[in-house]
């Protein structure tokens, strides 16, 4: 080990000293929209992209009502052959977007954007490398391919949520969906969210009140949902409680939230279905602020981007899955651990200016059983230590904790393993 450790302190201080990696950088400065072809239309079947420093909107990216785009099997990345022929809606099933799209998520890690039309039973991505469109044939996405009257079974919100994995909402929030968006693709109905008794009557269910709307994600594993109607409920994915955390303020009477993303200033854009108008919202009071566009102004039923809502006082914007209060003596600041999500079943931690002395790193699944125990001796101010889990290991969250002097434990943090 002492062998490879000048080596890789070397390379871990590139990584450090690598401008790209200051959340500046690394926050998506843009956010991805879907549109009609009119400004001030409705028929969500465009995909533009918003830069979010100047304002702007591109032209089409990909005109989503277009039946004959060629689509791909996402299992076998695969042309389809034999056009789909829909008893309700025709051919026009073989468009990317269907009859309209109000849910979309943006896989920065693997440049793709998944979502799914509203009135098709199909989860969808396109690789924004080649703008190829693949449908996820196996299964349907919500097993509801007929939609309600009353459009609650319909899917209108879905984010990239702080452990890489994907959720969509449906509209009456009995189902959240997580799939995942690595190299297999596995979609879960992880059933439906429950409303906080502090609610005061304002459900996360009510029709009036809650359907509609976007959601995003924040780097301490919640989602935020964001209504029509313009209220906003956090969603703990560890219990899927929904919270109401109020209305926003500041917004015109007749504007209904239908697209939210996070800006590089971890603020939230929001966009509207019934008006070319935008808004910057502050997640502290839930006040908005309007938001200047240059150029041609467009409805929109959604807006995505990768920018997780920063609550945890973390200057970052990569994805991370921390959960927890500073120790008492703790070594917060000190220590830090890299990459995470972790790959190749192994990750780093780096130990800066601690005192000298013995150190014992744990890691644990979430049934607490422990997995890997290390036990090091740090006698310099700067220290690496490479931690490698059993290659067998299952993905999800782990616990690493480290302990000092009198096995007082001085670090804690979440890890996702992919």
């Amino acid at each position: 080990m002492r062998k490879t450790l000048p080596l890789l302190s070397f390379c871990l201080t590139a990584v450090l000293m690598n401008p790209g990696n200051t959340r500046a950088q690394q926050a998506d400065r843009f956010a991805y929209a879907i549109t009609d072809a009119q400004p001030t239309g409705s028929n969500w079947s465009f995909l533009r992209k918003l830069d979010l420093r100047t304002g702007e909107y591109s032209s089409v990216l990909l005109d989503g009502s277009n039946a004959g785009l060629p689509a791909y099997n996402a299992a076998t990345k695969k042309q389809l052959e034999t056009p789909f022929s829909d008893a309700r809606f025709g051919t026009v099933a073989n468009a990317a977007f269907g009859n309209g799209v109000a849910a979309m998520a943006y896989d920065k890690k693997n440049n793709r954007l998944y979502y799914t039309p509203m009135l098709f039973d199909q989860l969808r991505y396109i690789d924004l490398k080649t703008m190829k469109v693949f449908f996820v044939l196996d299964k349907g996405f919500t097993g509801k391919p007929v939609k309600s009257a009353d459009q609650g079974n319909i899917v209108t919100r879905m984010a990239i949520a702080a452990d890489g994995n994907g959720y969509a909402l449906t509209n009456d929030a009995t189902q959240l969906i997580r799939f995942s968006t690595g190299r297999k693709l596995v979609t879960e109905d992880l059933g439906s969210l429950v409303d906080d008794p502090a609610n005061k009557g304002i459900s996360i269910h009510n029709s009036c009140s809650s359907f509609g709307g976007d959601m995003i994600a924040d780097d301490n594993g919640n989602l935020y949902v964001f209504s029509a109607r313009n209220q906003v409920f956090k969603v703990d994915l560890s219990t899927k409680v929904a919270t109401h955390l109020g209305m926003i303020s500041g917004l015109p009477g007749n504007f209904t939230v239908n697209g939210a993303a996070v800006n590089a200033d971890n603020r939230i854009v929001v966009s509207s279905a019934t008006m070319p108008e935008y808004f910057t919202v502050d997640y502290h009071n839930w006040s908005a602020s309007p938001y200047a566009i240059n150029g041609s102004s467009w409805n929109s039923s959604d807006l995505a981007n990768s920018n997780l809502l920063l609550t945890s006082g973390k200057n970052t914007n990569t994805v991370n899955f921390v959960s927890r209060n500073p120790l008492p003596g703790s070594a917060e600041g000190k220590i830090s651990l890299y990459p995470n999500p972790v790959i190749n079943n192994q990750f780093i931690i780096q130990f800066s200016q601690l005192e000298p002395g013995s150190y014992s790193i744990q890691v644990t699944d979430v049934m607490g059983r422990q997995v890997v125990q290390q036990s090091l001796s740090i006698s310099g101010e700067n220290h690496t230590q490479l931690v490698k889990l059993d290659p067998a290991a299952a993905k999800g969250i782990y616990l690493v904790k480290v302990t000092g002097q009198n096995s007082r434990e001085i670090y804690n943090t979440k890890v996702v393993v992919q």
